[in-house]
């Protein structure tokens, strides 16, 4: 297992925006499909964002036309610009794989993101 690192969460003010950062090790990254999830507590993950290798993107309707998923694979990064934020934005953010594969990469801490006034 390697690790993924999140960052770049906060408390931001409704219509605010963010933009989260993954670090990835391992040399696969550059292979696989990459997704921010979030969850909130007592509800499961969720994917809100994924990206290709080749960077073909997909978005949940929740946040279609306000988030956009990037990455770096010289850099082992993936991105999550998040714009116009709305306190239903508010979770602990992840990145990982899609799917994700205990065996590639564990789940990482996370960051928070909070939406409120």
């Amino acid at each position: 297992q390697v690790q993924l690192v999140e960052s770049g969460g906060g408390l931001v003010q409704p219509g605010g925006s963010l933009r989260l950062s993954c670090a990835a090790a391992g040399s696969l990254f550059r292979l696989l499909v990459m997704g921010w999830y979030r969850q909130v507590p007592g509800q499961q993950r969720a994917l809100v964002a994924s990206i290709t290798a080749e960077g073909a993107t997909n978005y949940a309707d929740s946040v279609k036309g306000r988030f956009t998923i990037s990455r770096d694979n010289d850099k082992n990064m993936v991105y999550l610009q998040m714009n116009s934020l709305t306190p239903e934005d508010t979770a602990v953010y992840y990145c990982n794989g899609v799917p994700s594969i205990p065996t590639i990469y564990s789940w990482g801490q996370g960051t928070q993101v909070t939406v409120s006034l």
